[in-house]
């Protein structure tokens, strides 16, 4: 092999590039990124339609069906799913592996968007995702509660200074807000007016859509500019919605006040949150595709203490979880056994061979191997996980474990090494160690180190 006969003739030249690989291995190691598992990046489509008040029958028969007709005409599809709820329609749509997905989803999309002009009225916008695994769990969740103020007070505080904070935060893709109080308009109507003036809910609902709205008007010009005429017609405060005519009778106007009462309350509570039996407000951050979840991770906590900061004193921003913690102390542990199990190589060559130059020099390898291999994970673009660590973790036995080690004790000309090297079944070999006492042979030789390949030959 002719690293081996490199190697034997220049061993400076081999120290070097030793040398070499394990500082190139420690640039590459501290630009790896930390994640829990690799990027599988499932060929899956994801498309949710929301459509409120439709049984499930309706769903099918108006979203799902032209949904799955749609899609079902896409290259490469391999299964469509679809399951309708009440109110809403969900489709999963699967690749073959061997697809291209930036193609397949926007292939999704476009059909998505050509048959969206046949869904009922009152559907909402299709949502189009990539599933990601991952990223579909949260990488924190938070707590806000007080002792002191009002659930609602609590909650504009989480709206309007937390999650505003956690979605500066790189790497943050969206974020979940549950428990919280919100306001809305609320307008008792009175059946007996309603009756009274032949009007339906339906109709006083048309009129406030149709006329608590902005709309352009043109544009007016002169020999100088133009200028665009526009009519404001959303209310400024909720109880100017009293005077939104609903129909004309006898050219008198019949407005919202005529028909019941409005006034501003809390929504009813879809969500509750409770820490410790107290209420309160919780914040689901969720992180981009490509994020860094220890990255991530360290910005929310960054974030946390500058909100600590900020906030009143008798508001805990309390953390819950945080997912990157849990990660950089399971890869912790699974650092700790790959270097036990190193240890644990070493002294069982030094029981085998039964001398500490030649166990020095083999456990040599074990680091260097190690080191070196992180080039090659940072250069294809890996990153340090459960699936990288405990490959490493494997490759450490492999070294050593599986293969025999031979010691050669005596004298040899370097002649009778590189002749010797060249008759090896390498594939059978790990380590050959030539062991050249003081005084004999070419003395230089002593600085031939372990090479971290099938086939590495020490001389000392």
């Amino acid at each position: 092999m002719w690293v081996t006969r490199v190697s034997i003739a220049r061993p400076v030249f081999a120290v070097m590039v030793m040398f070499a690989l394990c500082v190139l291995g420690i640039f590459s190691y501290v630009k790896l990124g930390v994640e829990q598992l690799p990027d599988l990046n499932l060929p899956i489509a994801y498309v949710d339609v929301l459509y409120p008040g439709a049984s499930p029958q309706s769903v099918e028969e108006e979203i799902t069906k032209k949904i799955e007709e749609a899609l079902n005409g896409i290259a490469g599809v391999k299964r469509i799913t679809s399951r309708s709820f009440e109110g809403r329609s969900q489709t999963s749509v699967e690749f073959n592996l061997n697809a291209n997905m930036a193609r397949g989803m926007q292939d999704v999309r476009d059909k998505i968007a050509a048959v969206q002009a046949s869904f009922p009225k009152d559907a909402k916008t299709p949502l189009v995702l990539r599933v990601n695994n991952e990223a579909s769990e949260p990488v924190a969740v938070i707590g806000v509660l007080s002792t002191t103020k009002t659930h609602r007070d609590v909650s504009m505080l989480a709206e309007l200074q937390v999650v505003k904070r956690l979605q500066r935060i790189d790497g943050v893709a969206f974020i979940k807000i549950s428990g919280n109080a919100t306001r809305e308009v609320r307008i008792d109507l009175d059946q007996q007016k309603l009756r009274a003036n032949a009007l339906l809910p339906a109709d006083l609902s048309n009129a406030l859509k149709s006329q608590n709205q902005d709309a352009p008007i043109g544009l007016i010009s002169n020999a100088i500019q133009d200028g665009i005429l526009r009519m404001e017609g959303r209310a400024k405060n909720f109880l100017d919605l009293n005077s939104v005519v609903v129909m004309q009778r006898q050219s008198l106007p019949i407005t919202v006040a005529d028909l019941g009462h409005l006034y501003l309350r809390e929504r009813e509570l879809d969500s509750m949150a409770r820490i410790n039996e107290q209420r309160a407000v919780t914040i689901e951050v969720f992180k981009q595709q490509d994020a860094n979840i220890v990255t991530t991770g360290e910005g929310i906590k960054e974030a946390l203490l500058e909100l600590q900061k900020q906030i009143p004193p008798d508001v805990d921003v309390r953390t819950i979880s945080l997912n990157s913690d849990w990660v950089k102390a399971s890869l912790k542990g699974v650092q700790k056994t790959l270097i036990e199990g190193a240890l644990l190589t070493v002294a069982i060559v030094l029981l085998f061979l039964k001398s500490w130059r030649s166990t020095v020099i083999t456990g040599l390898t074990l680091p260097i191997s190690v080191i070196s291999s992180f080039i090659a994970v940072q250069a294809f673009g890996f990153t340090l996980n459960f699936m990288t660590m405990m490959a490493l973790s494997l490759c450490i036995g492999l070294l050593v474990d599986e293969k025999s080690a031979v010691v050669w004790r005596g004298p040899m000309a370097s002649s009778a090494i590189r002749q010797f090297v060249s008759d090896v079944h390498w594939g059978e070999l790990d380590y050959l160690v030539i062991d050249m006492p003081p005084g004999t042979g070419d003395i230089h030789l002593t600085l031939v180190q372990t090479i971290p390949v099938t086939g590495a030959v020490v001389v000392t």
